[in-house]
């Protein structure tokens, strides 16, 4: 019978536990908001609100959960919104050795509660295992690229940005209020969007203290000036727009410009005259075999000239256009 002695059966529990971390996907990248990128590492720093320390004291001991898994959780929650996956990976900065880990969390676990506990388990187990060679194994493993674009630091250290990582978040206690400071990579983020994301994380947080039982997926981070901004001024002017359908305003165009191009596609260029005529002829052959008002065409085709034809055809019919994409298994076309 083989013995196996304890340092060994620690070793192995160590490489069960990172083999899952690494192998588990979750990868959360961080959206690319600047129309200026230039190389370079800048820092925003945003003053928190004096009262919220003591308050998320208070909810990190009702809950029993160091200050620290309530800070993680909040981390978590905003790179879910930032990547739109309820399963995140960020760098956690574990310990006096200065190495982020990679850190793994399900954002999509019920209530703010529940996130809080499962920050709380997921740092207890990265304590326990932080001394195996996490790099090492990834070496084993084949993988290449960073397993996370960001760092969560709750200690408030000064660690140099990693090639792969584009943001490093340091929020800790700090002479009596809690400290809030973004390092960012300026190819990646601008001024404007790292102060969003300072100001998502002071959100998630201020959210945490007004209601432990709320689910964190359906409450927004933005502020409500950001959601004006989101809603209306990206939107544009408001214009004034014609009762025509698009197929009408179509015809409007090839009446004005019949020989101008209307569309290429690869070695293939038809005029508005052409396209017209080709849809012109397609709609009678759909009225032809009993297409009813606002029966649907589906229409199995790459998008082409061909395929730009048959959705004006169909409009023309007074049909519902249905795309579909060849590539699709024929089960799911069916």
């Amino acid at each position: 019978m083989t013995t196996m002695s304890l340092a060994e059966t620690f070793v192995d529990s160590d490489r069960e536990f990172w083999h899952g971390v690494l192998t588990g996907g979750g990868f959360a990248p961080i959206p690319r908001w600047t129309l200026d990128p230039v190389p370079g590492v800048a820092v925003c720093e945003v003053p928190v609100p004096r009262d919220l320390l003591p308050a998320l004291r208070q909810r990190a001991a009702e809950l029993r959960v160091p200050l620290s898994s309530v800070l993680l959780a909040a981390h978590a929650t905003v790179l879910a919104a930032l990547s739109g996956e309820s399963e995140v990976v960020t760098g956690y900065l574990a310990g006096i050795r200065g190495v982020p880990l990679p850190c793994r969390l399900e954002t999509a676990s019920g209530s703010w509660r529940a996130m809080l506990h499962q920050a709380h388990r997921t740092e207890w187990e990265l304590l326990a295992h932080q001394d195996f060679p996490v790099g090492d194994l990834a070496g084993e493993l084949g993988l290449t690229e960073a397993a996370f674009e960001t760092v969560f630091d709750a200690l408030g250290g000064e660690g140099a940005l990693a090639p792969g990582t584009v943001l490093w978040v340091s929020i800790w206690p700090h002479r009596g209020r809690l400290a809030l400071r973004l390092r960012y990579r300026t190819d990646v983020l601008d001024a404007d969007a790292a102060a969003r994301i300072a100001g998502y994380h002071l959100t998630a947080l201020a959210l945490i203290v007004a209601d432990p039982e709320a689910e964190p997926g359906r409450q927004s981070l933005l502020s409500p000036g950001e959601l004006g901004f989101q809603l209306d001024g990206l939107a544009g002017p408001n214009r004034s727009r014609p009762d025509r359908r698009m197929h009408e305003l179509f015809e409007e165009r090839v009446r004005v410009h019949p020989e101008a191009i209307a569309a290429t596609c690869g070695g293939r260029q038809w005029t508005y005259a052409e396209l017209n005529a080709r849809a012109n002829r397609l709609a009678r052959a759909l009225l032809a075999r009993g297409l009813s008002r606002e029966g649907v065409v589906a229409v199995v085709t790459e998008r082409n000239l061909d395929w730009m034809a048959a959705v004006l055809a169909i409009f023309k019919a007074g049909g519902v256009y249905l795309p579909i994409e060849p590539h699709f298994p024929a089960d799911r076309i069916a």
